[in-house]
C-alpha cells in the first residue's frame, strides 16, 4: 500500500523551504500531496489557481508529487479521503510549534487516525518565509536564494503587473 502524505498550505508563494520539507518528506512518504488553501485570514499576492499552477510548473516532472487546491473542506478530511497516513508541516521556530500542535490537537479531534509530522526547518532556512520573500521582491531585492527560478519569474512579473 502506497504511504501518502499530505502537506497543505497557502503557498503564496512556493518557497525553498517549503521545497525542502517535501524533499525530505519523500524519504518517508511514496507520494506527497501538496494542497493548496484558501486561507482567508492571510492577505494573498496570487489566487488559488495560480498557486496551484505554480506548484504544478515546478514539480512537472517529478511523479510522486500532486498538488491540488483546498477551498471548501478541513485537510483532516480531504488526508481521509485520500487515504493519506499524516498531515505534513514544518517548523521554523518555537512560535510556529505552538501553532502547529494547536492545529494537530484539533486534526486529531476530527480524525484519530491522522497523524501530524513534523519537519523542523534547515538552520539556513528557518527565517525565510512567504510573506518574506514577497516583501523583499516588491522592493527588487534578490529572491533567488530563498524561492525556484520559476517562481522568481513569476513573482517578479506579478509584482511588475500589479503595480505594488
Amino acid at each position: 500500500m502506497k504511504k501518502i502524505g499530505l502537506y497543505p498550505g497557502s503557498f503564496d508563494p512556493l518557497t525553498k523551504g517549503h521545497m525542502d520539507i517535501i524533499k525530505r518528506a519523500l524519504k518517508i512518504f511514496d507520494e506527497i500531496v501538496i494542497a493548496v488553501v484558501k486561507n482567508s485570514s492571510k492577505k494573498l499576492l496570487f489566487s488559488l489557481d495560480e498557486r496551484k499552477a505554480i506548484i504544478d510548473e515546478v514539480y512537472k516532472t517529478e511523479k510522486n508529487i500532486i498538488c491540488i487546491s483546498l477551498d471548501s473542506k478541513l485537510s483532516v478530511e480531504l488526508a481521509n479521503e485520500i487515504n493519506a497516513l499524516a498531515i505534513i508541516r514544518g517548523l521554523r521556530a518555537m512560535s510556529d510549534f505552538e501553532y502547529e500542535f494547536q492545529i494537530a490537537s484539533i486534526n486529531r479531534s476530527q480524525n484519530k487516525k491522522i497523524e501530524s509530522v513534523f519537519f523542523a526547518a534547515q538552520d539556513k532556512l528557518t527565517f525565510v518565509s512567504s510573506s518574506m520573500v514577497k516583501e523583499i521582491a516588491q522592493y527588487k531585492g534578490k529572491i533567488s536564494k530563498f524561492v525556484d527560478p520559476i517562481v522568481e519569474k513569476i513573482l517578479e512579473e506579478k509584482i511588475k503587473s500589479s503595480g505594488t
